[in-house]
């Protein structure tokens, strides 16, 4: 029999294992029951991986992410290794067909998520399989207190009846204390070994800087930084916005959403990892199997919902082991965007159950009918038809495909891209000669001001409600401007699909989820106050915070994170003015420009011109710039 180093030296190309993958891989290898924690970056599929491939059977992985499930099965299968996916929009006979594949083709990997586990004719396949391990990844989801609880996950110990001397092994990269004795329990896991990696990331510097301006600043440390960094922003549009306005600042840049083509993400995915593009600009879409180990800088333009998504996004710089950058950037307006976008979008248990009422009525589905039915829906076109908030619609139908009641295909893509193909003084030329088309080009051009520079996805439903014209209106009009060569048109029939996988019982339906939805609001909010204690507190280390956070405790600043660095400027407050002073001899500057030459974070050069400013040393002119007094 191979060893372990032998196989991941065979498929992997890799020379050692990282801690703790060989003490993991080992404990299943002996048939234990096994939980391990391990930080975003830590290499956790190798710990399922070489094992399986290093016994007999079959090894079945539990997965709630669609698109990670697709882009590991990609990987094995380019190195050889038979592996499969039952993922959503697979119909009962290609099922049927892959578990046979399964049974009887020497397949290695099946993987699959907790969904499928509540279906007794999948389970009953399951139990015929030689299954040598059942990996459960984000295994947080287990747990009501994890910031990503999935009842179905509570099925999985089902599989501890049908398998009791298969070894489980549960990886998750983010668990406070209470999420990993919680997910030990319900998993049933039997005197597991338990493994941790330390939060603590030595090399990565965790910065908060409350700013203006950041762009600016942005731009400085991209300039300060010239290597490859990521920053994440808040949505599709502000992808594509920032990305075009680093651009014109002369840095190369890309960008990454959900709402892009296949062939778009590879493209755009490929200038980065090739290092044809410095800057990706990403929404938390980016980031799954993401390996790119020396990315110098992360960077979060807003506020993040959970520390724990946090830590795993800026975790993917420094992988290398230099020295790399986790910056924050904050604003006072921050705080009172997220509280609209996030708290006030939560459903309750009334928006809830209108939303899956209407779902139903929808689709035309009867009470007491709807299971395994599948339809095309278009999400912005239910929230225009009922009146309802877009994103708090999407929240509460999300919140029913995690309860397993509807199954919702997550690779959202607007029905319709539409890009301008002439100049807008021809546009406008072209309205002049047809007002009755006016409103509608108008409504475009002002909800989708990058149209000329790139194809956009648009709502016709919007643009619809924008112009006070039908939607059959604004389609018609799109597809003659098209005929004449004034737009690139490019129309897709849906962009996702809702399985049903319960009869409809509306408010029994419901009331049985609505204790889970109470509690996970609450837990939303109580993680969104940790974040937002993260970013204020001003006088404790950043990595200390975060450790903290995790249930590990320090006593050792870091020494390099935003505070530690400010402690270290306080120390020194006479030198930074006196290289002040030195400046200032020579012509009038600003704070910003005064930050920009000398390097020294901008509280402590507000620190030193106000000392120097009440010993009337310097004067400000009118014009916001110090100079020296005379």
């Amino acid at each position: 029999m191979p060893k372990p180093i032998e196989i991941l030296q065979k498929y992997w190309n890799h020379k050692t294992f990282r801690s703790p993958q060989e003490e993991i891989i080992q404990s299943v290898l002996d048939g234990k029951d096994t939980f391990g924690l391990m930080p975003t970056g830590g290499g956790k599929s190798i710990c399922f991986q070489v094992p399986a491939l290093l016994m007999e059977g079959i090894c079945i992985v539990i997965s709630p992410l669609v698109a990670l499930m697709k882009d590991q099965v990609q990987g094995l299968q380019k190195k050889g290794i038979k592996a499969i996916a039952l993922t959503g929009g697979i119909s009962t006979n290609e099922i049927i067909n892959l578990l046979d594949n399964c049974e009887f083709g020497d397949y290695k990997f099946l993987y699959l998520s907790p969904e499928r586990l509540q279906n007794d004719w999948i389970l009953e396949r399951i139990k015929k399989l030689p299954v040598n391990l059942i990996a459960i990844d984000e295994a947080h989801c287990v747990s009501q207190w994890g910031h990503d609880f999935r009842p179905s996950y509570l099925k999985i110990a089902q599989l501890k009846e049908y398998f009791p001397k298969t070894p489980f092994l549960a990886l998750t990269a983010s668990a406070t204390k209470a999420v990993q004795e919680d997910l030990i329990q319900q998993l049933q896991l039997n005197q597991p070994n338990i493994y941790f990696k330390s939060f603590r990331r030595e090399n990565l510097a965790y910065m908060v800087y409350e700013v203006e301006d950041k762009l600016h600043l942005a731009q400085q440390i991209l300039e300060k930084n010239p290597a490859p960094s990521i920053i994440y922003v808040v949505n599709r549009k502000s992808c594509w916005e920032l990305a075009n306005q680093l651009r014109s600042l002369g840095f190369t840049a890309t960008y990454y959403h959900g709402g892009l083509s296949y062939k778009e993400k590879e493209t755009n995915m490929n200038l980065w990892m090739d290092e044809k593009a410095q800057v990706m600009v990403a929404t938390n879409a980016f980031g799954m199997g993401i390996d790119k180990a020396n990315v110098k800088t992360v960077l979060h333009l807003n506020l993040p919902l959970n520390l724990e998504n946090y830590y795993q996004e800026a975790g993917r710089a420094g992988r290398n082991g230099d020295r790399a950058y986790a910056v924050l950037l904050t604003s006072p307006s921050d705080y009172i965007t997220i509280r609209a976008q996030f708290i006030n979008v939560l459903p309750d248990k009334a928006f809830l159950n209108t939303v899956f009422v209407k779902l139903c009525n929808f689709f035309q589905i009867a009470y007491g009918e709807g299971v395994d039915e599948q339809y095309n829906f278009n999400l912005n076109f239910f929230c225009v038809k009922y009146n309802l908030n877009t994103i708090k619609t999407f929240n509460a139908i999300q919140f029913l495909d995690r309860q397993g009641i509807i199954t919702m295909s997550q690779e959202f893509s607007e029905r319709i891209k539409v890009q301008f193909t002439i100049a807008s003084k021809e546009v406008i030329r072209y309205m002049s000669l047809n007002p009755n088309d006016e409103e509608i080009v108008l409504a475009i051009l002002r909800t989708y001001p990058g149209i000329y520079e790139n194809a956009i996805a648009i709502n016709p439903s919007l643009i619809s409600k924008k112009s006070n014209r039908k939607e059959d209106e604004v389609l018609i009009l799109l597809k003659k401007l098209n005929e004449k060569l004034i737009i690139d048109y490019n129309a897709k029939t849906n962009d996702t699909t809702i399985t049903f996988n319960e009869p409809r019982e509306d408010e029994r339906t419901i009331n049985r989820v609505s204790k889970y939805l109470v509690a996970q609001n609450e837990l939303k909010v109580k993680k969104l106050k940790s974040v937002l204690y993260y970013t204020q507190e001003k006088d404790t280390c950043k990595s200390r915070l975060l450790l903290r956070y995790f249930g590990e405790n320090s006593d050792a600043n870091c020494g390099i994170c935003s505070y530690c660095l400010s402690q270290k400027t306080k120390s020194k407050p006479q030198n930074i003015s006196e290289e002040i002073l030195s400046l200032l001899e020579n012509q009038e500057l600003n704070s910003r420009e005064l930050q920009k030459t000398l390097q020294y974070p901008k509280d402590a050069i507000i620190f030193a011109l106000q000392k120097l400013l009440e010993e009337d040393i310097i004067i400000i002119q009118a014009s916001n710039r110090y100079s020296i007094k005379k």
